[in-house]
């Protein structure tokens, strides 16, 4: 059974505000708990200094699913599409990428 790694960088409208970007994060940490096929997620706000880079994308989003199944069965589902319906008039861009976890770095020591 091979991974899936789903990941999505989101562009905001000027006038959506951090406070309603940290609720869409609360949202999104509801997923595993809904979701099945969820092995892990993460979203929080672009931090990065790299600012030449960021392209207005403010939010990011990566969640582990545990196979193909799961990642394709994520998109219709209930919990999903509500959170679809949360973004609209919110968003200018998105870039989703999708891609199995074929090779990973050893887990460092904590």
């Amino acid at each position: 059974m091979t991974a899936y790694e789903h990941i999505v960088v989101f562009r905001f409208k000027p006038s959506v505000s951090r406070a309603q970007q940290d609720g869409l994060i609360a949202t999104l940490l509801t997923f595993p708990g809904a979701i099945p096929g969820i092995l892990e997620l993460t979203a929080g706000i672009n931090e990065t200094e790299e600012t030449g880079n960021v392209h207005g994308y403010t939010l990011g989003l990566r969640v582990t699913f545990q196979d193909r199944q799961a990642l394709v069965a994520y998109q219709p589902h209930a919990s999903h599409q509500a959170f679809v319906r949360q973004l609209d008039g919110l968003i200018e861009g998105v870039v989703v990428m999708d891609y199995p976890v074929t090779a990973q770095s050893p887990s460092l020591p904590g």
